[in-house]
């Protein structure tokens, strides 16, 4: 995908949330989508974790997103995303992802089946921040289908 840079973004450490989302608004506020809908991940605070950290496995994320934004336009839609990579503390945010559309319901719909499939499929590691240590989460991986050694 050519402007994949365009709907997908990478950032090092924590998301400026306000930023990317108003960059988004302002973006596509008049392509005549009736509907921007916005998912917003938090890291929360709990099993004694100071935050989280992430890998990522660009090659791959990169395809997985792609078939998403084919699937989307194939409804008229986008999805847009933006992800960090490496720490990100409690209370502050690692994931966004956005579905622009002309149909409410098709948004709707979208952002649940994006989110939900960006758990599952993404190739994305999460660790657990504990006495300044990346732990790796494995209790809250999913193996990725046709990953091999990946997990």
């Amino acid at each position: 995908m050519e402007n994949r840079k365009e709907f997908l973004e990478l950032f090092d450490g924590s998301l400026p949330v306000e930023e990317i989302t108003n960059k988004w608004y302002k973006k596509y506020k008049n392509s005549n989508y009736g509907a921007i809908i916005t998912f917003v991940g938090v890291v929360r605070d709990e099993n004694q974790i100071e935050g989280l950290s992430f890998d990522i496995y660009e090659p791959i994320l990169n395809n997985w997103f792609d078939e998403w934004q084919k699937k989307a336009n194939k409804k008229d839609a986008i999805v847009l995303m933006a992800h960090s990579r490496g720490d990100v503390l409690n209370h502050e945010s690692s994931y966004i992802a956005a579905v622009c559309s002309p149909k409410r319901r098709v948004a709707l719909e979208l952002i649940d089946e994006f989110v939900e499939d960006f758990k599952a499929q993404a190739p994305i590691w999460k660790y657990d921040i504990i006495n300044n240590q990346r732990v790796y989460a494995k209790d809250r991986s999913t193996t990725i289908k046709g990953s091999g050694i990946l997990l």
